[in-house]
């Protein structure tokens, strides 16, 4: 090479060093200063997930490097694959795009859901709320308990098939003998004026921190009868209500149900796409955490009647983890109950 090339060459190279440097030293704040964050919420306005999502980022901006704006944007479909599909294949994956997930979405890869379009174990945790508590639970009905739903049957409603209302109604006849004739069809609002008005008898599968959220009034006024409980150990909230994974007498069928229950112990996880920058990914995980100990966001959550018992990203990460190391035969039972038929 000739000296005077070499030295433009030189030139050239020095001179976008300080262009490069920049470039790789903006920080977390730097980026999102300007920057508006889409919370993507996998169900209608008015759920529970919604009203948690949309308490939960009024705070989170103040925790997070360079303060960006939240906008909430509902992605209702499909028990919650529709919106893991977009964020996993189709959002942003600068850091500015997350989801308020179903907790039954994360695994439906596992269970074979043909719509599933995403691999879990790739996706980045933020975090969760919160553990959530299953229940089943009666209004206006002849059945008031778990007994009378082994002799009696009782219409439970659902918004769709692959929806927890379902698998869990599936999971009760199953092993249980109840005589759950389950709806599908219903909006989320729809499926609580349903139960209201006793066009059903109610539902199963539902959290009980979910009724807290969006009709608390059912339980402040001991509106409903709740006649199981769907977690892997008894809820310190419903003391007395028998828990139905004590019930199973089976172990393989006990196996079943605790895969299934492990979904709600993701709770309300919030999940952000494959390969977000590492720094914006810590600032994300990070400031979520904050947010949940943050005083002002613990009193706009106690007067929405919201429950907050925070999982960190490794724990839920774990928990996908969990699951999918069970066996082979455990998960095609399992994945009979999620089912889109």
């Amino acid at each position: 090479m000739k000296t005077g090339s070499l030295h433009l060459g030189i030139a050239c190279f020095l001179a976008a060093l300080p262009l490069a440097t920049a470039s790789h030293a903006e920080t977390a704040a730097d980026f999102f200063k300007s920057r508006t964050i889409t919370m993507l919420v996998a169900s209608g306005a008015g759920g529970g997930f919604d009203q948690y999502a949309r308490v939960l980022v009024k705070h989170y901006t103040s925790h997070i490097p360079g303060k960006p704006a939240f906008v909430v944007k509902n992605m209702p479909g499909a028990s919650g694959i529709v919106a893991m599909n977009f964020l996993a294949n189709s959002a942003p994956r600068d850091g500015t795009a997350m989801l308020a997930a179903f907790n039954t979405a994360p695994l439906t890869p596992l269970f074979g859901h043909p719509n599933a379009k995403f691999d879990t174990r790739k996706l980045n945790w933020i975090g969760s709320i919160g553990k959530q508590t299953g229940t089943c639970l009666t209004m206006k009905s002849k059945v008031t308990t778990l007994e009378q739903a082994r002799t009696t049957q009782a219409l439970m409603g659902a918004t769709g098939n692959g929806a927890n209302p379902v698998i869990f109604a599936k999971l009760m006849n199953a092993f249980l003998g109840t005589k759950f004739k389950i709806i599908t069809g219903y909006r989320t609002s729809g499926l609580r004026l349903a139960i209201e008005k006793g066009e059903i008898d109610g539902v199963c599968g539902i959290a009980w921190e979910t009724h807290m959220a969006s009709t608390p009034h059912w339980i402040t006024e001991k509106k409903v009868h709740f006649i199981a409980q769907l977690g892997l150990q008894e809820s310190s909230v419903l003391k007395g209500v028998p828990l139905a994974i004590d019930l199973i007498k089976k172990p393989d069928d006990r196996k079943v149900f605790e895969l299934l229950a492990i979904q709600q112990e993701f709770g309300r996880p919030i999940v952000a796409p494959p390969a977000v920058p590492s720094e914006r990914l810590r600032a994300l995980q990070d400031g979520f955490l904050a947010t949940l100990k943050d005083p002002a966001y613990l009193a706009d959550a106690k007067r929405a009647k919201q429950f907050v018992n925070p999982l960190t990203a490794g724990e839920a990460a774990a928990l996908v983890n969990r699951a999918y190391a069970a066996p082979t035969d455990i998960v095609k039972r399992a994945a009979v109950f999620t089912a889109k038929k």
